[in-house]
């Protein structure tokens, strides 16, 4: 009898050591003090979600959470609205604990250093802050410095026009944050520091670990730096969702990478959402958009098992960079996506715009427009509630410069000209509005077109019919538009010059204007 009884609690003993070893626990806890460790005074803050990259708990009355762990996870909270997590020198979010007890694989840039034995407790202080309903997100696409001399160029300009913002709540960085040298990390980190504010990131294909084989090791360098590449947080009655797409190697030939989910990050989605409320708005950030135009750029049962996952939710928005230029998409029911108002896809020009093309401007910066004719620069998303709204700021200029017009300086007097009038209006879609007029006449519509931005292309030709090398570099070859507008030009007027005026109304019902003039002059003899 003394026998079965000490075999049973020894058999005990070593089934409650092996759970130990296979799980982890701990507390969400307000740190009244701010410095980072649970005092006894500092309380436990119940139903916080926690997550181990897959499965996500709330904590209980007490602040307590179990996680089941492997050797190579990381634990994150998910830090729920009124509160905030602590930052860095640099301005890094630290809400996870990385747990990696042998570290990395042996890579060509350094990944993550053995973490060792786990802690008996892995705590999460969170600071209570109430928070608005209302608040704004800045959000870069591809910053993507290849050498320090573009590390520069993405302080100078960019970064160095919104130091010590306000009235921003953080800031999102949406992949590529830097192209193939991970060794550029912490310079890219550095500059962006100086914004002020609290900045997330997401993982892009220039951001991997290239010389591994298996897409789950691909990202051991970026967490060093940043932490998991798979994370969520709310702020007001916003939920975020930040997802790593990028499937490298490619599983179809183990070549290049695929955009793309894993399992375990479709597991993670569908127990992450189980914890928020329906009403809620849920923004998806990622880096490579779930279409783009050409060619087989992400698979698509992931992409319709995400659309499965957030069929509940009827307020979504899901942002994405990759491409270098600016694009709404609308994804309906011919898509996959199983609700009648469709979703909207938000794929944001880049900081980097051209990978940092073009002439230098006063500051020596190159002037970098994209090859659709947007200029480069970042988008601002003000959120009211469960509503959204975006505006688009290009580098360097006024908050009202939202379109490019291109037309004949002169015309001849009436006979037709097939050059038009054309609008590049950044921020727009197929859905917009664009008007014209000439000389305070009555307003009329223009046409939505699928073209070349011509004043781009013009900038292309100076550089191609220059005697001499010009500073800089040449642009990428222009790419058709979506967001451009034609109008014939008139020619049937007096002889003189004549003014045009532009009004665009975007998907949120802001208006712009643009004013600018042309001649009608006679044939010369």
């Amino acid at each position: 009898m003394k026998k079965f009884v000490l075999g049973g609690c020894l058999g005990l003993a070593l089934a409650s050591a092996l759970s130990a070893q296979n799980s982890v626990e701990g507390y969400v806890y307000e740190d009244t003090n701010q410095n980072g460790k649970k005092e006894r005074s500092e309380k436990g803050i119940a139903q916080v979600a926690v997550t181990n990259g897959e499965e996500v708990v709330l904590t209980d009355q007490k602040g307590k959470y179990t996680l089941p762990i492997g050797d190579d996870q990381i634990i994150s909270v998910i830090k729920p609205r009124d509160y905030q997590v602590a930052v860095n020198a640099n301005n890094l979010p630290q809400f996870f604990y990385i747990h990696k007890p042998k570290g990395s694989p042996q890579t060509e840039f350094k990944g993550v250093a053995a973490t060792g034995k786990l802690p008996k407790s892995v705590d999460f202080g969170l600071m209570r802050m109430k928070e608005k309903e209302e608040f704004t997100a800045l959000i870069f696409g591809d910053p993507q410095p290849y050498t320090i001399e573009e590390v520069n160029h993405y302080t100078k300009g960019v970064v160095n026009e919104l130091k010590n913002s306000k009235n921003i709540s953080f800031g999102l960085s949406l992949g590529d944050l830097v192209g193939n040298d991970l060794s550029l990390f912490n310079p890219y980190i550095k500059a962006t520091q100086a914004i002020g504010v609290p900045w997330y990131n997401v993982l892009g294909n220039h951001d991997l670990n290239f010389d591994v084989n298996e897409d789950v090791f691909s990202d051991e360098t970026y967490e060093a730096h940043f932490g998991p590449a798979n994370y969520a947080f709310n702020v007001g009655k916003v939920h975020f969702i930040v997802l790593d797409d990028v499937l490298y190697p490619d599983p179809r030939d183990q070549k290049g990478y695929w955009g793309g989910l894993r399992k375990d990050q479709l597991t993670f989605i569908k127990n992450d959402l189980k914890h928020v409320p329906k009403d809620h708005l849920i923004v998806l950030a990622f880096h490579i958009p779930l279409s783009e135009p050409d060619g087989d750029a992400y698979r698509d049962e992931d992409r319709l098992a995400l659309f499965e996952l957030l069929k509940d939710y009827p307020n979504t928005l899901s942002l994405s960079a990759h491409t270098h230029i600016q694009k709404q998409d609308f994804f309906g029911r011919a898509e996959g996506w199983l609700q009648d108002e469709p979703h909207h896809h938000y794929n944001v020009g880049t900081t980097s715009g051209d990978w940092y093309s073009g002439k230098l401007n006063e500051k020596g910066v190159p002037v970098s427009t994209m090859r659709d004719g947007t200029p480069k620069g970042y988008a601002f998303i003000h959120f009211r509630g469960n509503e959204y709204q975006i505006k688009y700021q290009v580098a360097g200029q006024p908050a009202d410069y939202q379109m490019e017009v291109f037309h004949p300086k002169v015309v001849e007097k009436d006979r037709r000209n097939k050059s038009g009038i054309y609008v590049n209006f950044f921020i727009g879609s197929e859905k917009d509005s664009v008007m014209y007029r000439v000389d305070q006449g009555d307003w009329k519509p223009m046409k939505n077109i699928k073209a070349q931005d011509p004043a781009y292309e013009v900038s292309l030709y100076e550089w191609d019919l220059s005697d001499e090398l010009l500073a800089g570099r040449r642009g990428s070859n222009a790419i058709e538009s979506t967001h451009l507008w034609y109008a014939k030009i008139p020619t049937k007027l007096e002889v003189g010059t004549h003014t045009i005026e532009i009004q665009a109304t975007d998907m949120f019902g802001n208006t712009y204007t643009h004013k600018s003039s042309y001649r009608v002059a006679l044939p010369k003899q």
